[in-house]
């Protein structure tokens, strides 16, 4: 079979190379994908982003599976789009994506079907968003409406923070509110407690979940800095236990796929609950996600030893109840190297020197350690950033601990100028 994965970063990245493992595949095509997915002998890069012509090139190539990896894509209705030319596809429809695209509809989803969320109100008037941050007081969470690539949400500490958030998201010509993510902002008590990425893939009426993870999300060590798309993750979570696993099936999962089917738009795809764990170890949903983390999508296709093809096959055919997943007993941890001022203004054209020899690519099955790609690209015969954030250093050890340590050996030889990473990813899960 030929498979299509639509994307170029490290999620793509990690999707296309677990899928190339699956004895059935022919060839997998990646578009646009990056300077990792063209190393690799078994995928083949496409230099197309327009979703009309993704369509026609799959029926051109007659492709089996189409997986959509990024949440642009889904928003934008390129489910709908191969569905109607008749093409198999994994994703969520354009409307079960706005549980992502609007964090307005996503809330008012949650309070309508009863699934535990952070109080919030939204707001489209700059002068009512003052108002209601100065009448409910700091720290408070600031979120533009619409995508906003990981970049959209502003934990406010002070009042002054907040009312600067509300003004950059609804104010003037500048901000996320002009580039499209919506001239509405959700506004949301502030939760106390751990985060931990749950996801699970959904075909309509069944649902399995995924190896459990939890990312990092700020810049610096010590959880310190500004909100990132994701600086580092690793699988399993040990804050999410058998007790809180239950909770979470009970009371979120499975409310918002039937909630989904109840509204009539039955949810196909990875779903990606962000959560909030207090210490009595009760679940509250932050945010939806239509698709799977970055970076907790690679940790978790390291430990996956199920034929990814054959689980979005059927994920696909509305046949998941056939599927169990089987996993890697061990901890996979990941570690982000990012390029010199991101988040804010990533450079790009830095030469990426001293990858390991032997990835990405080697004998994957058998894999111990893979560099992921996210934000490179091929320019002459050198190796060069092309986005924020660049590589992700993924790795497999007996415990979090040992991950950890074969992460930073791994990367340890890896160069570009400014390159920003986190040294203390999955210091969660060690000190437990």
């Amino acid at each position: 079979m030929k498979v299509l994965v639509i994307g170029g970063g490290g999620r793509e990245h990690a999707i296309a190379w677990k899928i190339a493992q699956s004895p059935k595949v022919q060839m997998v095509f990646v578009a646009p994908g990056n300077g990792g997915t063209a190393m690799d002998k078994r995928l083949k890069n496409v230099a197309i982003t327009d979703l009309a012509a993704l369509a026609d090139f799959a029926q051109a190539e007659r492709i089996g599976l189409t997986v959509v990896g990024p949440e642009g894509p889904l928003a934008a209705g390129v489910v709908d789009l191969f569905r109607a030319r008749g093409l198999r596809v994994f994703g969520p429809s354009k409307a079960a994506a706005q549980l992502e695209s609007s964090k307005a509809f996503s809330k008012d989803f949650m309070r309508r079907h009863g699934i535990p969320t952070a109080a919030h109100e939204t707001f489209s008037d700059a002068a009512a968003a003052h108002a209601y941050v100065d009448q409910t007081g700091a720290p408070i969470v600031i979120k533009a409406d619409g995508l906003a690539a990981g970049k959209g949400v502003v934990v406010a500490e002070t009042l002054v923070q907040a009312h600067r958030a509300v003004d950059w998201m609804l104010g003037g010509n500048s901000g996320v509110a002009h580039n499209a993510c919506g001239a509405r902002v959700v506004i949301e008590e502030f939760l106390v407690g751990e985060e931990a990425s749950f996801i699970v893939i959904a075909d309509g009426k069944t649902v399995l979940p995924l190896a459990t993870s939890q990312d990092h999300k700020r810049l610096l060590d010590g959880d310190a800095g500004p909100n990132t798309g994701g600086m580092g993750a690793y699988s399993p979570a040990p804050v999410v236990t058998p007790n809180v696993h239950a909770k979470v099936m009970h009371e979120i999962i499975q409310p918002t796929l039937a909630g989904m089917a109840k509204d009539g738009i039955p949810y196909t795809g990875f779903l990606y609950a962000g959560l909030m764990i207090d210490a009595e170890g009760n679940p509250k949903a932050l945010e939806f996600n239509c698709r799977m983390g970055d970076p907790e999508t690679q940790p978790i296709m390291m430990r996956l030893k199920s034929d990814l093809l054959e689980v979005m096959t059927h994920a696909a055919d509305g046949t998941l109840d056939q599927i169990e997943l089987q996993w890697d007993r061990r901890y996979a941890l990941g570690v982000v190297m990012a390029a010199h001022g991101y988040p804010e203004r990533p450079r790009k054209a830095d030469v990426v020197s001293g990858l390991p020899p032997t990835l990405p690519g080697s004998e994957p099955e058998s894999a111990e350690a893979m560099v992921f790609h996210a934000g490179t690209t091929q320019l002459s015969k050198a190796l060069v950033t092309s986005g924020g954030r660049v590589l992700c250093v993924t790795a497999l050890g007996e415990s979090a601990k040992a991950a950890q340590a074969r992460a930073y050996e791994t990367l340890a030889t890896i160069r570009f100028d400014g390159m920003q990473f986190r040294r203390d990813i999955g210091h969660r899960a060690i000190k437990r």
